[in-house]
């Protein structure tokens, strides 16, 4: 159950050519979404290692969100399913340990798509506050 006041953290990882720009444009479009949300640009979603998203879990992140173009118009030609293979995979494996693999999401959000960047912080915000906080927070604090 979530605790009384948690509010989730969630880092993300965005490409730059896409998911960035829609969160730059939801950002000069003054669009409202929690403030909830670390961002980390990369130039690629195909770039992103799974370790890269194991590692703010296991630290306590309640959430990771990868951003990418949508398939199809990845600036790099196939960044973005190779993301998508990588998350799978991912999944299948925090799975497998018994890690809710619910908190990864990966998400095609285009520049032009403020909107939707803002509508997907906020609804991951929500739904990692019904889930309450990382249990490896609980487990790796000293």
């Amino acid at each position: 159950m979530a605790e009384a006041n948690f509010e989730p953290k969630i880092v993300a990882f965005l490409c730059n050519w896409c998911t960035y720009t829609g969160a730059d444009l939801a950002g000069t479009s003054r669009l409202q979404y929690p403030p909830n949300v670390r961002i980390v640009r990369l130039m690629c979603s195909g770039s992103v290692d799974p370790t890269y998203v194991l590692k703010p879990l296991l630290d306590g992140a309640d959430g990771v969100l990868i951003g990418g173009c949508h398939p199809g118009d990845c600036h790099y030609q196939s960044g973005n399913y190779k993301a998508r293979r990588r998350i799978i995979a991912l999944k299948e494996i925090l799975k497998a340990v018994g890690f809710d693999e619910e908190r990864v999401w990966l998400r095609w959000i285009s520049a032009s798509e403020g909107q939707r960047f803002a509508e997907t912080v906020t609804q991951m915000t929500e739904e990692l506050r019904k889930k309450g906080p990382n249990p490896m927070r609980q487990e790796w604090a000293v």
